[in-house]
């Protein structure tokens, strides 16, 4: 294989086709990896979580010039003020992160990339610093045989639970298949909401001419939580609007909302990818908590979800009870750390 760095922005732009072609049959296949989200996250360093970075995105490329290997990558300074290369998309708002190869090339692009991040090109660094890969992907041991080969020190530490939801594809087996008591909640409050006096009606947004209306309703959902409000920054926002504009693009859009009297109750941001359902953010108007519109619109899209055989709902990271009570199951992602 032949390694390349791309460091330029135009560069990185010009790999959309064949980085999300490779992508499609990579070891780890999440939406946080495409080349649109990543491009996104790159203009605004994740919504002002870098103040500084420099790209360095390594490519694999085999002798007829076709595309094996990405390891997107940016060098920085990391959380603990050390000289680091960092995975694209680290560390906030990207909740699953990888290498791009596919499983029979992945152990020899890692070999390969650890030996082209020592050459005199590439800016001096302390570490190796990748967050958030899922537990179960092969890279890590890939990373640990390198590093052991290479004499380098290989860490690794549980980041976060990330839990999900397997779906067996009809609503009614999803519901047989959690807690009794769960279940029984789950029916009441649709009831409650649907059985209220004033009108309720929930959808998922797929008008383009509204998508940026719809954007910042879901931020001012998202604002009415102060936590939320003080996370969603001028920057922050420009960015999440821009990663959901492409998502919307690309196909991998969820956006959905549940409406009471006509005004927006709660919202749910998602991404509809690889046949999985990725909860990635949510927002809720207090106003109509009674109506619990979150849940009603979470079961909405469980429902939907069956219905239209997507394989999981993921909810990410983050181990909120209510996620294992709609019958989630458990899983990490970790943090790696490689040093010389």
């Amino acid at each position: 294989m032949r390694l390349d760095i791309v460091r330029t922005k135009e560069e990185f732009a010009g790999l959309s086709k064949e980085w999300n072609e490779l992508l499609e049959i990579s070891a780890s296949h999440v939406p946080f990896l495409r080349h649109e989200y990543l491009y996104t996250w790159w203009q605004t360093l994740g919504g002002g979580e870098w103040s500084h970075g420099e790209l360095l995105i390594v490519t694999a490329r085999h002798e007829d010039d076709s595309l094996a290997g990405i390891a997107p990558l940016f060098h920085t300074q990391n959380r603990d003020a050390k000289a680091a290369i960092m995975l694209l998309g680290s560390v906030e708002i990207s909740d699953y992160l990888d290498l791009i190869a596919r499983p029979d090339n992945l152990d020899n692009f890692v070999e390969a990339l650890y030996n082209r991040l020592i050459q005199s090109d590439v800016p001096d660094w302390d570490l190796l610093d990748f967050y958030n890969i899922l537990e179960s992907s092969p890279t890590l041991q890939s990373m640990q045989t390198s590093a052991e080969k290479a004499g380098w020190e290989y860490a690794q530490e549980n980041l976060h639970h990330c839990p999900f939801i397997p779906l067996p594809g009809e609503w009614d087996e999803y519901l047989a298949g959690i807690n009794k008591k769960q279940r029984h909640e789950i029916r009441r409050k649709i009831r409650r909401a649907e059985s209220d006096e004033r009108s309720i009606r929930w959808y998922i947004v797929d008008d383009e001419n509204s998508l940026d209306e719809e954007i910042e309703d879901f931020l001012q959902l998202m604002a009415q939580d102060q936590e939320k409000q003080a996370f969603l920054t001028g920057v922050m926002r420009t960015q999440m609007s821009a990663a959901v504009r492409a998502a919307f693009r690309e196909n991998w859009l969820q956006l959905a909302f549940l409406e009471i009297d006509g005004n927006k109750a709660a919202g749910y941001l998602n991404f509809d990818f690889g046949n999985q359902i990725w909860v990635y953010n949510s927002g809720l108007d207090f106003e109509y908590a009674s109506l619990s519109p979150g849940w009603v619109l979470l079961a909405y899209l469980l429902r939907w979800s069956n219905e239209n055989e997507r394989k999981t709902f993921d909810f990410l990271r983050g181990d909120e009870q209510y996620k294992y009570r709609f019958g989630a199951v458990d899983r990490s992602v970790v943090r790696v750390q490689v040093t010389r």
